[in-house]
């Protein structure tokens, strides 16, 4: 490999792992306040060996590796976890371990080379050059075979982009990528085809080859896959450990184990001492174990198979025996007692792992990587992007049609409320469009971030800042559209001054109903809830907005909510600077007054406000940046 790394060994003890007790449980019997997951797992996984957790399901094999790994987000774990001899500290921890989780999680506007390069750029040491980064990434494509379709877009699941078997072995490379000593894999098979789950099996033997400590959970393997893996950590249904240890040529260690273990008495004592192999163990300790029958294995039966099934709960309730409980007195337990212990003290010379930072790039770093792939998420997203400009577009040029030249022929009543309405209508309308049409994109990124965040790649700042950044553009092209189509269509004043503040509104209008939405997609979880929530504060906003009811005619006890409606700043901010300081005559309301008379004793807008509404406008942009920072750093809805 291009970059060195220390090869670590895992080894715990004696790890229990509780969950408070779902309510629906309690009335079935299970402990009214703690429901135990995992019960006094021992063992240990080394480098150079393939290991595989299995277990029916519900035995604890996802649960396990999730404590091992760190990733657990509630519950309470006991035991004793200790890296390289060394008590186990998450935050060094996942600085040398990498995650592949089931399901695959990816931007899909990224390449499958930019995906592995983005990783690389933020999970490897800051003191790795350039050149020497991009070599690293060329060398894992090719490990991984992914270097023939490293320019293809990894795309949706199920849809465009690459196959299932290809975003597996790119979830591997995203990992593998960041040169960890420890890779836990959550099935990485699971979904496959025979041939595709064979290639990613040849995959991860050749991670296991550069003496990596590699763990896999395993769901009912083919014979192929099952035999590749080395060791077995085997699970029963309620977090016991039933075998633990090597599987040996063609899974004989394993067979051996269950059949000769559990052999009937009847010809215990003729195989005993006719067996060479049996003679080596003590008689004691078989002859506790053989207490009745276990079906052997039949001639070309899939091992994994076999297992799952003698040891399955209606296996162990028809031999009436406990597969934990002989587990545990069983001299296997107590070789893996001793290798645990010893392993549990650091090998002479060596050193705990240490790193002076948190994160292995600086925050400007992570800043620049976060924006370059936000860039790229953006860029070839059209349907996102243009899409909205074209609704802008679409819109605008319907209202200018309507207003067609009425900007400043106003002479009455009717042209302006005209003005008035069409003005708030058009805000609102290509306003919460953005803030709509941002509730997706976000909502799907989110799995991406966590699965980001969790790997120590970036703060939540670096990420939070560049989806903020990346959005002003894009937004300012669309205010510039907005402005150049509507403003000499509806006619109103030409003067830099009022063509300023018009474009500066709208502006900020269309940049706090987007950062809107994101917060609203960053406070909720799921793209569902995000919908109904932003929905209420469309109707808040409108209701309060000074249209409907103009703020001297809100009760005293409202007001406030007109004082806090964004969209009443933005209302008052084209009206004003395009109105505020006119002083033509009008008869409106059987009134005889100067429009902007008007405007300040009915709607309260005063011209010399405008600096205050700039201000605002602008601070509510910020605020709402801000809000969905702090979200994104304290809120997690990954339950695990």
């Amino acid at each position: 490999m291009v970059l060195p790394f220390e090869p670590i060994t895992i080894s715990f003890e004696k790890v229990k792992y509780y969950i408070d007790t779902p309510q629906k449980l309690r009335g079935q019997g299970f402990p009214p306040n703690r429901l135990q997951l995992l019960q006094d797992i021992t063992g240990a996984f080394r480098p150079g060996i393939l290991t595989a957790l299995m277990g029916v399901s519900g035995a604890g094999k996802t649960t396990l590796m999730d404590v091992l790994s760190g990733r657990k987000t509630g519950g309470i774990i006991e035991g004793d976890i200790r890296i390289g001899g060394y008590p186990k500290v998450q935050e060094t921890y996942a600085r040398i371990s990498g995650y592949c989780e089931q399901s695959d999680i990816h931007s899909p506007q990224l390449t499958v080379e930019e995906s592995v390069a983005y990783s690389a750029w933020l999970r490897l040491s800051s003191q790795i050059d350039r050149n020497t980064r991009a070599e690293f990434v060329k060398e894992v494509l090719q490990m991984i075979e992914l270097d023939e379709i490293k320019d293809e877009l990894v795309g949706i699941p199920g849809g465009s982009g690459i196959s299932t078997e290809q975003r597996k072995r790119l979830t591997i490379a995203v990992e593998l990528v960041s040169n960890p000593s420890v890779i836990f894999m959550d099935e990485p098979t699971s979904g496959l085809d025979a041939r595709a789950a064979a290639i990613v099996m040849r995959v991860v033997k050749n991670i296991v080859s550069t003496r990596r400590t590699v763990v896999c959970t395993i769901h009912q393997p083919s014979i192929d896959i099952f035999e590749a893996f080395d060791e077995l950590l085997l699970m029963k249904r309620g977090g016991q450990v039933i075998y633990c240890g090597e599987l040996g040529q063609d899974s004989s260690k394993l067979i051996q184990y269950f059949e000769v273990s559990y052999m009937t008495t009847d010809n215990f004592m003729n195989i005993y001492f006719h067996m060479p192999i049996l003679s080596t163990l003590p008689f004691t300790s078989l002859w506790l174990q053989g207490i009745s029958g276990v079906p052997k294995i039949k001639d070309n039966y899939n091992p994994a198979t076999w297992m799952l099934e003698v040891t399955s709960p209606s296996a162990e309730a028809k031999l009436a025996i406990d597969f934990a409980q002989l587990y545990r007195e069983s001299d296997l337990c107590q070789k893996n007692n001793d290798l645990v212990r010893e392993l549990s003290f650091p090998v002479e010379g060596s050193k705990e792992l240490n790193f002076p930072t948190r994160f292995p790039q600086n925050g400007w770093e992570q800043f620049k990587a976060c924006l370059w792939k936000r860039h790229l998420s953006y860029w070839r997203n059209p349907k996102y992007n243009l899409g909205r400009l074209l609704i802008t577009a679409a819109s605008s040029l319907i209202f200018g049609a309507l207003l067609w030249q009425k900007g400043q022929k106003i002479n009455g009543e009717q042209e302006f409320f005209s003005i008035l309405g069409s003005i708030f209508i058009l805000q609102q309308c290509i306003g919460i469009g953005n803030s709509s049409s941002v509730l997706p994109f976000v909502a799907s990124e989110r799995n991406v971030v966590y699965r980001e965040r969790f790997a120590g790649m970036y703060s939540s700042w670096a990420y939070s800042l560049s989806q903020v950044i990346i959005e002003l553009p894009y937004i300012f092209l669309q205010a510039v559209l907005f402005s150049t189509i509507t403003y000499p269509t509806i006619g109103f004043h030409w003067s830099l001054y009022k063509v300023f503040w018009y474009v500066y509104a709208m502006f900020c209008t269309l940049l706090y109903f987007t950062y809107f939405g994101i917060l609203v997609a960053s406070v909720t979880p799921t793209f569902q809830v995000a919908s109904v929530l932003s929905s209420f504060c469309y109707t808040m906003l409108n209701l309060f907005s000074g249209f409907l009811i103009p703020q001297p005619n809100i009760p005293k006890w409202w007001v406030w909510g007109y004082w806090i409606s964004p969209l009443s700043w933005s209302l008052k901010g084209i009206l004003t600077s395009q109105y505020g300081d006119l002083n033509k005559e009008i008869v409106l309301r059987g009134e005889e007054k100067t429009i902007s008379a008007f405007l300040g004793s009915i709607y309260g807008y005063k011209y010399d406000d405008l600096g205050i509404v700039g201000i605002v406008l602008l601070a509510y942009s910020l605020v709402f940046a801000f809000a969905f920072a702090l979200a994104t750093e304290k809120l997690n809805f990954q339950r695990r």
